[in-house]
C-alpha cells in the first residue's frame, strides 16, 4: 500500500511538474516546471530488486540535470544580455532548444535515451516516450526558429532513429530509436504548426 501511495505522489507531482511548465509565463517557472518533473520522475525509475534500473535512473539523473542547468545558462543569458527580442538571435535561441532537445533525447543528443529504455519497466518506458515529452516539446514550439541546426537536427533525429532500430535485439531499445525518428518528425510538423505536432504526438 505505501508502495502504491509513493507511486501515486510522485505521479501527480510529475503531473503537475509538467502542467506547471507549460502554463508559466516566465522561464523560471518553465526551468521550475521541468525540475519537478524531473524529480517526480526519479524515483518511479528506481527499483530495489533491479540494480540495471538503479543505473539507468542515475544515467537518467545526470542528462537531465546537465540539460537543466544548460537550459537555466540560457536563461540567465537572456535575461543580462537579451532582455528584448532574443528569439531574433541565433545563439540564445540555440542554446534553449539544445537544452530542450537534450531533455527529450533528439538525435544528436540521444545517447542516453536507448539506454535508459533498455533498462527501464514498461510502465517507466511509456512515460519516458510519452508524458516526460510533453513539456520540452511544448515549450520548444515556443520559441522553436527554423534555421540549419534544427533542420540538421530534424535530419538527424529521423535518420538515426531509423538506421539504429535496425540492428536491435531488444523491443525496449527498439522502441527508443522508433521514439527519436518520431521525435525528428514532429519537430519537423512543430516549424509548419503547433496544431499539426499535436495531432501527430
Amino acid at each position: 500500500m505505501t508502495n502504491n501511495s509513493t507511486k501515486l505522489l510522485f505521479l501527480s507531482t510529475l503531473m503537475m511538474g509538467t502542467i506547471l511548465s507549460i502554463s508559466s509565463n516566465s522561464w523560471f517557472g518553465v526551468w521550475m516546471g521541468l525540475e519537478i518533473n524531473l524529480l517526480s520522475f526519479i524515483p518511479l525509475l528506481t527499483s530495489n530488486k533491479n540494480m540495471m534500473m538503479n543505473e539507468s535512473s542515475i544515467k537518467y539523473f545526470i542528462v537531465q540535470a546537465m540539460a537543466s542547468t544548460m537550459l537555466l545558462f540560457s536563461i540567465l543569458l537572456i535575461q543580462m544580455k537579451y532582455p528584448m527580442g532574443w528569439e531574433t538571435e541565433f545563439i540564445p535561441s540555440m542554446m534553449i532548444s539544445s537544452s530542450l532537445l537534450l531533455k527529450i533525447g533528439a538525435a544528436p543528443f540521444h545517447f542516453w535515451f536507448p539506454e535508459v529504455m533498455g533498462a527501464s519497466s514498461w510502465n517507466n518506458c511509456l512515460t519516458l516516450m510519452t508524458w516526460q515529452k510533453i513539456a520540452p516539446m511544448m515549450v520548444l514550439s515556443y520559441c522553436i526558429q527554423l534555421s540549419n541546426f534544427i533542420w540538421t537536427i530534424i535530419i538527424l533525429s529521423i535518420v538515426i532513429g531509423a538506421m539504429g532500430g535496425l540492428n536491435q535485439t531488444s523491443l525496449r531499445q527498439l522502441l527508443a530509436y522508433s521514439s527519436i525518428s518520431h521525435l525528428g518528425w514532429m519537430i519537423s510538423s512543430l516549424t509548419v504548426s503547433e496544431t499539426i505536432w499535436e495531432l501527430y504526438f
